[in-house]
């Protein structure tokens, strides 16, 4: 399988922007396995979610979400224009009762690596690798 190109998708800061980039994912149906698909679009959906929470926060401020894609991973980053954060992350318990703080968990949880950068923004990405599945 070749590598696919790298797509960059611009989406309004806002209460569409989850659903939003779970959608940009739609692309790489014909060329990722769907396990690891469901994986992104769980962990995009975490990660555009806090940059609407604790990016800038305006309503007209937007978020950027890459994709790729080559033989041995899915790569996805999201970016922000927010004034960035340092990674923490909070393992619950068994009788955690959060409603929300779960995103940076899952991400240590489910990529295969990922990481932060500040910069022009902020940019946090994963990586999947496409492992196969036996039948």
């Amino acid at each position: 399988m070749t590598q696919q190109a790298r797509r960059r998708h611009r989406l309004a800061a806002g209460p569409s922007a989850a659903p939003g980039a779970r959608r940009t994912l739609r692309e790489l149906e014909p060329v990722v396995e769907a396990p690891v698909l469901r994986d992104a679009r769980l962990l995009v959906s975490e990660l555009v979610t806090n940059s609407v929470r604790h990016g800038r926060g305006g309503r007209f401020d937007a978020i950027e979400v890459c994709t790729s894609v080559t033989p041995a991973a899915v790569r996805v980053e999201v970016r922000d224009f927010g004034p960035g954060f340092e990674p923490q992350i909070d393992a619950p318990d068994r009788d955690d009762q959060r409603t929300s703080g779960w995103g940076l968990y899952l991400l240590d949880e489910l990529a295969d690596r990922w990481g932060v950068h500040r910069g022009r923004g902020t940019l946090v990405w994963f990586e999947l690798d496409r492992r196969r599945l036996s039948a």
